[in-house]
C-alpha cells in the first residue's frame, strides 16, 4: 500500500477516493492518483481529483484529516451564474480597484472542513494566472483575493475553486451570520450531549462509590460499569470529536498543541476503563473523563462567544447599509432600486427611519442622522445643506435630497470592514508569544508526566495512571492559550463600539507603552473646518482672480486649507502640470503662467526677489490666523487669512492625557502665531511651529533614539510619513485615505476625548493579559506538582483545570466595561 493508501485508509475498494461514500458496482469512473489507479462515485469526484492531480496538487490527499466533500458536477447552469459576477454592474457591490487593473474581493468558501482544506485552496488559487494574492481565514472561512483582470476573470477563479470541491460567493455580512450560527448550533450540539452524559455518568459513579462501601452486588457493580461505559461513548467520541482532530493536525506537523495532552488523556483513561469494565477488574474513571469533555467545551463556547461578540460589533457595520433606495430621476420622479445600482451623481431621498446607501453630500433638507454604530456618539448629528453623510447612518427626523458621491467598495463602511480584516490578521508581539509560550508548555508537561508515571509504576501501578491523569487534565493550557486572544477581541470590539476602530494588530499593545503622545493642530486640536477670513492682494491681480487662481491649483490637493481655497472660486479656471509638495502648497501652469500657492517660503522659491519683510507685516495683522501665499515668477500675489476653532473637548483630552502619565507635544505646518496661540490655550508646553513632513519626522526620530514611544495623531497628508514611522499611530475619520491606510487606530468620533478611552483600554487590556498569564503560570506551577503527589484524583482536576479557563474568559471580559478612573504609570517602555 503506498503512502495515499496509509494516510487515508477509507479510500479502499468499494469507497470513493475522493469522499468516502460507496462506489456503485460497475462504476466506470476512475483516474490515476499517485502512480495507482482509484475509483470515483461519480463524474464529480474524478473531475475533481484529475483537477487537483493536474494541478500538482496531490499532497491533499495526504494531509486531509477526513474524506473531502462530494463534488457535485459542475453543469453549464453553475457555470452561466459563474459568469455573471464577471459584469462591471455586480462587481460594483463586492469589488474593488487597487490599481488600474487589479481587482480585489472578499470571498466566502464553502466545504472547508479541515487545515487541509485551507492548503489546497491557497495553493490552487494562487497558481492561476493573474492571481496576485489569495489568504483564507479558517477561522471565518472569509477570502481575501487580488488578481490581474487583464489576466484572468473572477468567473474563471471562481471556476477554478469550484473545480476542486468547493464554492465561492461575495462576502455578505449575512452569511457571514448564518456561518457564526453554525459554528455556535454545532458547539452547542456538542456541548449538550457532554452535559446529558456526564451527569447521567455522575449519578451512576456517586452510586458505585457508595455501594462500595455498603457492599453492592457484583452483578450490580459491573452493570452499573457497563451503563457507564454506554454512555460515555457518544461523549467522547461525538462530543469530542474536535480534540483528536486538532491533535492529529497538529501531530501531523510535529507541533505540540493544547489539544494534544487532551487527546491523548482522554482515549488513554476511555480505554484504560473500558478494559476494565470488559474484564470486571480495576478502576473507571468514565466521571472524570465526561466531566473533562464537558468542562472543556463549555470553557471554549464561552470563549467562542465572547469572540463572535466581539466581531458583531465590526459586522454590524457591514449590515447596516440598506438593500434599497429611493433614486430622484432626471423627470423629478421617485423610483425604488437596490442600493448596489446606485452611481456618482445620482439624488437619493432619504425618509425619517430610512438607512443612508451610500457616500454623500445633503442637497436639501435639514434633519439630525444617528451615526451611533460609527462614531460611538449616542446623540444623533444635524445635518443640512453641503453636510455629508455616510453610508450606513440612520436619518431620524425629517427628509433629506441626497447627492451620491461614493458607492459599493468605495464608501466609508467598505472601507472600515478592510481595515479590520487586516488588523484580525495580523498578531501583536505578546499573542505570537504566548503561542509559542503554549507549545513549549506542552512538550514539557507531557515529559514531567511520563516522569512521574515512571517514578510512580515501581510503588503503585494503578496509582500511576490516576497521577499520569491527573498530570494531563490538570495541566491543559487551555487557559494559558485563551490568555490573550479572548483579551485582545473583547478589547478591540469595545473600542470599535465607542468609536475607536484598530487596523494593526500591534497597536493595543504598544499603546499600552506609549511615552509621549504628539498632535497635529488643524484637523486634530482644531475642527480642520477653516473659512477664509480675508484676502490680502499684494499684486495687480484683483481679489476674484487670485482666488480663482488658488482654486484651480487646490483643487489637487486634500489638505484643509486647499479644500477651503478650491472652494471659494467657481470660475472655469484650470491648471496643468499640477505638482503638490506634501506640508509646503501646490504648484501648476494656468495660462502659460507658472503659480505656486502654500507656505511663504514655498512661494517665495518661485521668486526670489520676493520680500519677505513685506509678506511678513501683512501676515502680523493677524497671527492667530492660518495663511496662505499665491505668487508667481513676479512676485506675490495675495496672502489668504483663514481661521480654524478648537475642538471642544480638546482642553479636556490635553488634561486627560497628562493624568494618564504622557507627555504632549504639538507639531504643525501652520505659522508660529496660530500654533502658539493653540498651544496656550490648551496648555502644551512643547510646540513647534513651521515644520515640514520631514521636520515632523526628525522631531519624532529625536524623541524615539531618547527611548520614547512616541503616539502620532494627525489627519492629513503632510502626516503620513510621521504616521508611519510613529510607534502607534492614529489618524481623524475625517482625514484623508492616505492618512487612514498609514495608521494604526482610526478615530470614526469627533469627540477627541475617546483617545482617553483608548489609551486607558490598552493599559487595561495589557494588565488583565499579564494577570491571566500570571494566573495560567502560577496554577500549574502548583497544581502539577500537587498533582505528581497523587493529592488531587482526576474529576478534580478536570473540575480545577475548567475553573481556571472561565476565571481568563470572565477577567478578559471586563473590558467590555469603561473604566472607572484613569489607569496611569502600568506599562513602562521596553
Amino acid at each position: 500500500m503506498d503512502a495515499v493508501d496509509a494516510t487515508v485508509p477509507d479510500a479502499i475498494a468499494g469507497d470513493c477516493f475522493h469522499c468516502g461514500l460507496p462506489v456503485p458496482a460497475g462504476n466506470p469512473f476512475r483516474a490515476a492518483v499517485d502512480g495507482a489507479e482509484r475509483a470515483f462515485c461519480c463524474h464529480g469526484c474524478q473531475a475533481v481529483a484529475q483537477a487537483i492531480v493536474a494541478a500538482g496538487l496531490s499532497d491533499f490527499y495526504r494531509h486531509r484529516d477526513i474524506p473531502a466533500r462530494r463534488a457535485a458536477e459542475l453543469v453549464p447552469t453553475e457555470l452561466r451564474e459563474m459568469a455573471l459576477y464577471d459584469r462591471a454592474d455586480v462587481q460594483k457591490g463586492f469589488v474593488r480597484t487597487a490599481d488600474e487593473h487589479v481587482r480585489e474581493a472578499d470571498l466566502i468558501l464553502e466545504g472547508i472542513v479541515c487545515a487541509a482544506c485551507i492548503w489546497l485552496n491557497e495553493r490552487h488559487v494562487s497558481s492561476l494566472p493573474g492571481v496576485q494574492e489569495f489568504r483564507v481565514n479558517y477561522t471565518t472561512h472569509r477570502a481575501h483575493l487580488r488578481w490581474d483582470e487583464r489576466r484572468t476573470q473572477l468567473s474563471a477563479i471562481l471556476a477554478a475553486i469550484a473545480a476542486i470541491g468547493y464554492r465561492a460567493y461575495p462576502f455578505d455580512a449575512g452569511r457571514q451570520e448564518a456561518l457564526h450560527q453554525r459554528e455556535r448550533a454545532v458547539a452547542l450540539r456538542h456541548l449538550a450531549v457532554a452535559a446529558l452524559g456526564m451527569m447521567q455518568v455522575m449519578m451512576l459513579a456517586v452510586a458505585l462509590w457508595i455501594g462500595r462501601s455498603e457492599g453492592m452486588d457484583p452483578a450490580m457493580t459491573q452493570f452499573l460499569r457497563w451503563i457507564c461505559l454506554v454512555l460515555s461513548v457518544p461523549v467522547v467520541f461525538y462530543s469530542g470529536q474536535s480534540f483528536y482532530r486538532n491533535a492529529w493536525r497538529d501531530l501531523r506537523r510535529r507541533r505540540a498543541g493544547m489539544d494534544v495532552p487532551v487527546a491523548i488523556a482522554v482515549l488513554a483513561t476511555f480505554a484504560a476503563s473500558a478494559w476494565s469494565t470488559v474484564v470486571g477488574q480495576g478502576e473507571i474513571y468514565f466521571e472524570s473523563i465526561t466531566m473533562f469533555i464537558f468542562l472543556l467545551l463549555a470553557g471554549r463556547f464561552l470563549e467562542m462567544s465572547a469572540r463572535q461578540r466581539a466581531a458583531h460589533a465590526a459586522e454590524a457595520l457591514a449590515r447596516l447599509q440598506p438593500a434599497l433606495a429611493t433614486r430622484i430621476g432626471a423627470d423629478g420622479g421617485e423610483e425604488v432600486v437596490p442600493a448596489i445600482e446606485l452611481e456618482p451623481g445620482d439624488r437619493v431621498r432619504i425618509k425619517p427611519g430610512e438607512g443612508v446607501p451610500a457616500d454623500g453630500v445633503v442637497l436639501q433638507g435639514r434633519s439630525s442622522v444617528d451615526e451611533s454604530l460609527l462614531t460611538g456618539e449616542s446623540l444623533p448629528r444635524g445635518k443640512g445643506p453641503g453636510d455629508g453623510l455616510v453610508a450606513g447612518t440612520v436619518n431620524v427626523e425629517s427628509p433629506l435630497l441626497m447627492r451620491v458621491e461614493k458607492v459599493g467598495p468605495d464608501t466609508v463602511l467598505s472601507g472600515i470592514q478592510r481595515l479590520l480584516d487586516r488588523a484580525q490578521s495580523e498578531k501583536p508581539a505578546i499573542a505570537r508569544w504566548s503561542e509559542q509560550g503554549t507549545g513549549w508548555f506542552v512538550i514539557a508537561v507531557l515529559a514531567l508526566t511520563a516522569l512521574a508515571g515512571l517514578a510512580w509504576y515501581p510503588l503503585d501501578p494503578q496509582q500511576s495512571f490516576e497521577v499520569m491523569l491527573a498530570m494531563l487534565v490538570v495541566s491543559c493550557p487551555c487557559a494559558l492559550a485563551l490568555a490573550t486572544p479572548t483579551a485582545l477581541t473583547v478589547a478591540t470590539g469595545w473600542l470599535t463600539q465607542v468609536g475607536v476602530l484598530t487596523t494593526r494588530g500591534h497597536a493595543l499593545e504598544t499603546l499600552a507603552r506609549a511615552t509621549r503622545l504628539v498632535f497635529d493642530k488643524t484637523g486634530t486640536l482644531t475642527r480642520g473646518r477653516l473659512r477664509l477670513d480675508a484676502v490680502v492682494p499684494l499684486g495687480a491681480l484683483e481679489e476674484s482672480r487670485c482666488l480663482a487662481l488658488a482654486a484651480a491649483l487646490e483643487r489637487h490637493s486634500e489638505h484643509p486649507l486647499a479644500k477651503v481655497l478650491a472652494a471659494a472660486s467657481d470660475a472655469a479656471v484650470s491648471a496643468t502640470a499640477v505638482t503638490a509638495l506634501p506640508g509646503q502648497g501646490v504648484e501648476g501652469v494656468i495660462d502659460g503662467r507658472r503659480y505656486r500657492v502654500g507656505s511663504l517660503a514655498y512661494v517665495s522659491e518661485l521668486a526670489p526677489a520676493m520680500s519677505a519683510a513685506r509678506l511678513h507685516q501683512a501676515a502680523a495683522s493677524r497671527p492667530d490666523a492660518s495663511h496662505a501665499l499665491l505668487g508667481d515668477e513676479d512676485g506675490p500675489l495675495a496672502l489668504f487669512l483663514l481661521s480654524d476653532t478648537l475642538r471642544p473637548d480638546a482642553r479636556a483630552t490635553v488634561d486627560g492625557l497628562r493624568a494618564l502619565g504622557l507627555q504632549v507635544s504639538l507639531l504643525s505646518g501652520d505659522g508660529p502665531g496660530p500654533v502658539t496661540q493653540v498651544a496656550e490655550r490648551l496648555g502644551i508646553a512643547d510646540r513647534r511651529a513651521a515644520l515640514t513632513p520631514e521636520g515632523k519626522l526628525a522631531a519624532l526620530r529625536q524623541w524615539q533614539q531618547q527611548g520614547e514611544v512616541v503616539v502620532m495623531v494627525g489627519d492629513g497628508v503632510n502626516d503620513a510619513p510621521v504616521l508611519s514611522a510613529a510607534h502607534v499611530s492614529l489618524a481623524m475619520a475625517s482625514g484623508t485615505q492616505l492618512a487612514h491606510a498609514s495608521a494604526d487606530l482610526l478615530l470614526y468620533s469627533d469627540r477627541l476625548e475617546q483617545l482617553l478611552e483608548a489609551l486607558s483600554t490598552a493599559r487595561r487590556t495589557m494588565i488583565v493579559i499579564r494577570q491571566n498569564l500570571a494566573w495560567s503560570l502560577v496554577y500549574n506551577i502548583i497544581a502539577l506538582p500537587v498533582a505528581a503527589l497523587g493529592w488531587i484524583t482526576p474529576w478534580l482536576a478536570a473540575l480545577g483545570m475548567s475553573l481556571s479557563s472561565l476565571l481568563v474568559v470572565l477577567n478578559a471580559l471586563r473590558l467590555r466595561q469603561p473604566p472607572q478612573m484613569p489607569v496611569r504609570g502600568v506599562e513602562a517602555p521596553t
